[in-house]
């Protein structure tokens, strides 16, 4: 296998891109490795605006092991439902994450599953838990889908254009690589390279400036419980939709042509803005009653209680 990505028209050329690490015989997926790494700083930065907010952090530490847990299982689940022929005839191949298969709305999924039921176990605010655990995401993500650039996978269809990256054609899965793409086969040095559109890229981006749009919407524009969730949401939705269309390896519904992750995308952007557009309009009418705002994180300290801590019991 040819293991050099190029992306010409930026003048990089990468001669050894490895999938695997050997450690003492035993190997690792750089895949795997970046999708921790990416759920590390996912989590950090939870902790971190728990932390910011006044809130139990180890409350939400205890809440990050069951998400992490269960969100790589909903990630696993929603993949092999929408690519069920790829696992029907071999279910064992189900349970080897090592080249890929993780959708991240499935992973979005069972996290606010998960948060539903541990807020209502526990007594808590769901709202609240959400906005501040949903800041972390798009951090993970950003650095997730460098997975995809070790996988050689999650690309886009043929381009020229200015990011336009180079993939050795015996190192993608031939399922992925369409027609267009062939018939623009590039050739250097002996080895034929398809062009295609670095979609990992730009996620990855996309995902870096929602990171910090929710850094600063937390901080100075929330109006109410539950309103960074819905943009974040709506936000990775409205980029999610657009480079969700350029991608090869499209999750299909059964039976058609359509692509579930597209659907997925519109639906969170059209809900978000409606949701939001009810949130501020309460949020107002609540002040011009003469019912003030609530404090940041839509939090009150406990009576008797950690003057530093902010209770996020549901009321």
């Amino acid at each position: 296998m040819d293991y050099n990505i190029n992306f010409p028209h930026l003048g990089i050329y990468m001669d050894h891109v490895g999938k695997l690490i050997n450690i003492n015989g035993f190997t690792i997926a750089y895949y795997g490795i970046v999708v921790v790494i990416g759920i590390m700083a996912g989590v950090w930065m939870a902790l971190s605006e728990a932390k910011r907010t006044g809130q139990d952090v180890e409350m939400y530490m205890d809440f990050a092991i069951y998400e992490v847990i269960f969100c790589i299982i909903g990630a696993r689940l929603y993949y092999v439902i929408f690519s069920w022929d790829k696992y029907k005839d071999d279910l064992l191949s189900i349970f080897n994450l090592r080249q890929g298969g993780l959708a991240i709305y499935g992973a979005v999924i069972m996290c606010l599953v998960v948060c539903l039921v541990y807020t209502k176990v526990k007594k808590l605010d769901f709202l609240l838990l959400c906005d501040t655990g949903v800041v972390g995401l798009p951090l993970g993500q950003l650095i997730g889908r460098y997975g995809n650039f070790f996988n050689r996978e999650a690309f886009g269809g043929y381009t020229d254009s200015l990011f336009a990256m180079q993939l050795p054609v015996t190192a993608v899965r031939a399922s992925d690589v369409t027609i267009e793409q062939m018939e623009n086969v590039v050739n250097v040095n002996g080895i034929d390279y398809i062009q295609v559109h670095p979609t990992f890229l730009y996620e990855s981006l996309w995902n870096l400036a929602l990171f910090l749009f929710l850094i600063l919407f937390v901080r100075y524009r929330k109006a109410f419980k539950g309103q960074v969730m819905l943009v974040y949401l709506g936000g990775y939705g409205l980029g999610r939709f657009f480079i969700e269309s350029l991608r090869t390896d499209q999750l299909k519904i059964p039976g058609t042509d359509i692509a579930v992750s597209m659907v997925v995308a519109m639906t969170l952007v059209v809900l978000s803005v409606i949701l939001n557009i009810v949130g501020i309009v309460k949020a107002k009418t609540t002040v011009a009653a003469g019912g003030g705002s609530e404090p940041e994180g839509g939090a009150k300290v406990e009576p008797g209680g950690d003057k530093n801590k902010k209770d996020i019991k549901d009321e």
